[in-house]
């Protein structure tokens, strides 16, 4: 469940610092995408850390798989064309 977590929130801050923005030209866009990726990948970073250090019994097979569960699923909802 913690991959979940982990995943679902580094989503949200890409989203979050997507939004703050608003590029007016190409190249300010990708500007805007990569400051987003780099902030999603530090936080999942972090996340990993934190859980990690906290968790001391943590089964560490069930925290990645789930963690790349969500991330497969959030991928493929971009695939779905009936919305």
């Amino acid at each position: 469940m913690l991959g979940g977590v982990v995943s679902l929130s580094a989503s949200a801050v890409f989203a979050f610092v997507i939004a703050l923005s608003r590029p007016t030209t190409a190249g300010g866009t990708l500007v805007v995408m990569f400051r987003a990726e780099a902030s999603k990948i530090l936080l999942i970073l972090g996340e990993f850390w934190l859980v990690l250090a906290t968790y001391k019994d943590i089964v560490l097979l069930a925290f990645f798989l789930t963690f790349v569960v969500a991330v497969l699923f959030n991928r493929m909802a971009l695939l779905d064309r009936n919305s």
